[in-house]
């Protein structure tokens, strides 16, 4: 079981979507022990595809907590989310979270 500090944690999540995150996993239910889950989904034409939703954790996952949530990555996974930016936009174009992968080092 690896535990890892929030400091490590290899992307950033935007104070935005972290109100958006315990927003939601307060309003909808989401059980007790679940926590978020970041990861990525294959990698065709249109590229990596990142995948986020709450989840249990599995065996094979860092776990790693900031303010209060678990969130999960799949070990395998975290090279491909490191240095990413998990943000949220609620604008007329955009509504919804948005991982940016051109953040500024």
């Amino acid at each position: 079981m690896s535990t890892f500090h929030s400091s490590i944690l290899p992307l950033t999540i935007t104070q935005l979507a972290l109100n958006q995150i315990a927003l939601i996993k307060n309003t909808k239910n989401i059980p007790e022990g679940y926590g978020l889950r970041i990861g990525v989904r294959g990698s065709g034409c249109s590229g990596t595809s990142f995948v986020l939703g709450f989840d249990q954790k599995k065996e094979g996952d860092n776990e790693y907590s900031v303010e209060g949530i678990s969130v999960y990555i799949e070990k395998k996974q975290v090279l491909y989310v490191a240095g990413i930016e998990l943000d949220y936009e609620d604008s007329e174009e955009v509504t919804g979270f948005i991982f940016n992968t051109n953040v500024a080092s």
